[in-house]
């Protein structure tokens, strides 16, 4: 039995109980998390959860004009939770949950202002980014018998469509309420190198039951690659190392891949690799064995192929499905994420250098947040038998992740 713990007002607290099965899957070995454990803190840990005051952003510091638009923060509300989003990027800043005790933790690191998001220590710090996420190997790729070639921006590779990508553009506001923003940026023909006009519709809910779910939608007017993510980062603590929390990943098999970290054919089994987290264990447990793709990454940061035909929730045919659950080992607080997506990059925080000031007034440092990037696999646009990632006239791009929170005792 768990208690599920949110504040209601300031001297009050609401006990739920949830009540979850130990449930082992027998035919994927993906056990589901119900128990933080007995899990014993990295050397690293030096985060002191009560000491910590987390405010949301101000509002003044995100308003500016970017290209001749205007950019915005926009607040979610529901009972127990706010989330701060920009129009810039299409971003989320800021995500206050309840932990364990009722305390409000701002579980997405980032920045206390807009020109922060601008700089390149900014620049994919929460954003939905595209028009195709995560890596192109040389930024080339070949489309109903054209070559193109993108923008060059991480180690020789195109890297989620490059310096003008969705992340770096204010997007229009098209709706907007205490529950939900929808945005939408039209991508022009030619834009990064990518073929065709695209327009792109992203409405952010917050729902009652402590849920940020993000729907998207999108058409063209030419055949071009589609495969957008939202990039935000968490530390379910709030600060400090993330290599204690507990992580559960519902995949049989990740993409190898190079140096460049481009997949390399087909996804590989897990079974027997740092890369196994159908069983919940600790992120950092063995993130310093001595593996060829750890050592490729500098860590995690590997495209890993869910399970989606194994866990469709009910009848839903879009196969929107329980992906990852994460547990904070200092806070409690759960997170849950669901997708319709078939596959999930997961990035442990390895490039973060502490040069870059986050809103704590810390530096985010070396694997303090982490990103699970719903998507398509890398590259796909040169594996003609990866899942399809060609967005075509006539069609209608959809997809829809959800970042579900609760807590545990």
């Amino acid at each position: 039995m768990h208690k599920i713990i949110f504040p209601v007002a300031a001297a009050l607290l609401l006990t739920l109980t949830n009540c979850q099965s130990n449930t082992k899957n027998t035919e994927t070995n993906t056990v589901m998390i119900d128990s933080t454990g007995d899990v014993q803190p990295d050397a690293d840990t030096a985060t002191n959860v009560d000491a910590t005051v987390y405010k949301m952003p101000e509002s003044k510091a995100f308003a500016d004009n970017v290209a001749g638009k205007e950019a915005k923060l926009y607040t979610l509300k529901n009972k127990y939770m706010q989330v701060a989003l920009s129009n810039y990027g299409a971003r989320i800043v800021s995500m206050m949950v309840p932990d364990k005790n009722g305390k409000l933790i701002d579980v997405a690191p980032g920045f206390d202002d807009l020109k922060k998001y601008q700089q390149p220590g900014g620049a994919f710090m929460g954003p939905v980014v595209g028009r195709f996420g995560n890596r192109i190997a040389k930024g080339k790729f070949t489309l109903d018998g054209k070559n193109y070639q993108t923008e060059l921006n991480n180690n020789g590779n195109n890297l989620h469509s490059g310096s003008t990508g969705f992340h770096s553009h204010a997007w229009d506001v098209k709706e907007t309420d205490d529950k939900h923003l929808t945005l939408q940026y039209v991508s022009p023909d030619g834009e990064g190198g990518f073929p065709g006009t695209v327009t792109t519709n992203v409405t952010f809910t917050l729902t009652d039951d402590n849920g940020l779910k993000l729907d998207y939608t999108a058409t063209t007017d030419k055949a071009t690659p589609y495969n957008p993510t939202s990039h935000g980062f968490f530390n379910l603590n709030g600060q400090g190392t993330v290599n204690n929390h507990l992580m559960m990943i519902d995949a049989d098999k990740f993409s190898a891949v190079d140096k460049g970290l481009i997949p390399q054919g087909e996804p590989v089994l897990v079974t027997g690799t740092p890369f196994d987290f159908r069983t919940p264990t600790t992120i950092g447990a063995r993130i310093n064995e001595k593996n060829e793709q750890l050592g490729f990454a500098g860590g995690y940061d590997h495209n890993f192929v869910l399970n989606k035909q194994r866990r469709a929730v009910g009848s839903n045919q879009d196969g929107f499905t329980k992906a990852v659950e994460v547990i904070g080992d200092e806070t409690g607080i759960k997170m849950e994420v669901f997708t319709t997506e078939p596959a999930m990059q997961f990035y442990g925080g390895n490039f973060f250098k502490g040069t870059d000031t986050g809103r704590t007034g810390k530096p985010i440092g070396y694997r303090e947040a982490f990103a699970l990037e719903t998507q398509h696999y890398p590259d796909s646009p040169n594996h003609p038998t990866y899942p399809n990632t060609i967005l075509r006239p006539g069609d209608t791009y959809k997809q829809t992740t959800e970042y579900k929170f609760s807590t545990v005792k």
